[in-house]
């Protein structure tokens, strides 16, 4: 049973005004428990607090670092799962939370440390969802910071999103109803699951938000090497999906993001920035690469591209038009950069 499923248990047939107060309470950075509620009836509260818990998930610790501009926060479910999520500052000095939105991950990327893991099991909306609140709090508590406030969320830690699509819509919807961020401030990472991909551009209930697919190679053979459940003709497909996307939301800000990791002599040589600008032109939409230097991680042989490949890399993609940037590596010292996130955990 979902909290919300809970919490209308609870309500019964009181007035509807006291669920918005709860809401309310929720998304609240000042308010910790049910007790604190103090809008609702003392007896109400007693309910709440016996019958549905405040938190889905327990902090282990955080760690912060050397840079002070990156925390990460190892958080246990109530099954005793473990998954890590990461805060981080962004340009303009508010903070960007990046989610986990599952235990685990089955798409077992060569590069990344979660998909060593194996998948574990998907996350509730809840457990996503709480991790936003659990930031909101630690921020809130958090003394000698320039801003306390989470403007963008990436879907983008533990876990392939797409394979939990209604939990992560779920959590999507109720971030949207109960905070101001918005569809543009929140962005849903894939590694490219075509038919949930496919699905979430007629499905009502998706919200607009971005969608960053993580690409990593324009040819064949190496994505299919870097991302093992990459399908057949999947290049095809994605350009078909890209042109229906940009065609379902044809503003002028819209534009198809990739994500891009740079390996050293794996994919970021001259020619994969060909095959790169030659799958752009074939797809005919506007496209923005963020290109994404190797984060380290235990018993992987990759090396990170050196910086001289990776601005000629960029360099490329810019003189043939597509806008490129290169991500810089924040809570790397901590593991919390890009395909670093790893939990121990017992199936």
């Amino acid at each position: 049973m979902t909290r919300n499923e809970k919490i209308l248990n609870v309500l019964g047939d009181t007035p509807s005004y006291r669920q918005k107060q709860i809401d309310a309470a929720l998304f609240d950075a000042h308010t910790s428990n049910w007790e604190n509620v103090t809008a609702l009836p003392k007896a109400l509260r007693s309910r709440l607090l016996q019958e549905v818990p405040w938190m889905t998930l327990v902090p282990e610790f955080t760690l912060e670092s050397k840079h002070k501009n990156t925390f990460k926060s190892i958080l246990r479910t109530t099954d005793g799962k473990r998954i890590e999520s990461v805060l981080m500052q962004n340009a303009r000095g508010h903070w960007t939370l990046c989610v986990s939105s599952q235990v685990g991950c089955a798409m077992n990327c060569s590069f990344c440390a979660t998909g060593k893991m194996g998948f574990i099991r998907s996350l509730t909306a809840d457990e996503i969802i709480d991790q936003y609140r659990f930031f909101l709090y630690f921020l809130e508590n958090k003394k000698n910071l320039p801003s306390k406030k989470i403007t963008n969320i990436v879907y983008m830690g533990m876990g392939e999103p797409l394979a939990n699509y209604e939990n992560v819509k779920t959590s999507l919807n109720a971030i949207l109803a109960h905070t101001y961020i918005g569809h543009t401030r929140i962005t849903v990472s894939t590694v490219g699951v075509l038919p949930q991909m496919k699905k979430l551009l007629s499905d009502p209930e998706w919200p607009d938000v971005r969608i960053a697919i993580s690409l990593h190679s324009a040819d064949p053979q190496v994505r299919k090497n870097i991302v093992p459940s990459t399908a057949e003709n999947f290049f095809d497909q994605l350009a078909e999906w890209m042109r229906s996307a940009i065609t379902k939301n044809p503003t002028r800000r819209n534009h198809i993001t990739f994500e891009y990791i740079l390996l050293e002599n794996v994919n970021e040589q001259k020619e994969d920035a060909k095959k790169l600008i030659r799958f752009a032109q074939t797809a005919n939409v506007p496209i923005k690469i963020n290109l994404i230097p190797y984060n380290k991680t235990q018993g992987n042989p990759f090396s990170q591209s050196a910086l001289e490949r990776q601005l000629a890399f960029q360099k490329m993609l810019e003189y043939a038009g597509i806008t490129a940037t290169i991500r810089r590596p924040m809570g790397d010292d901590i593991a919390a950069a890009c395909g670093q996130l790893i939990a121990q955990n017992s199936q």
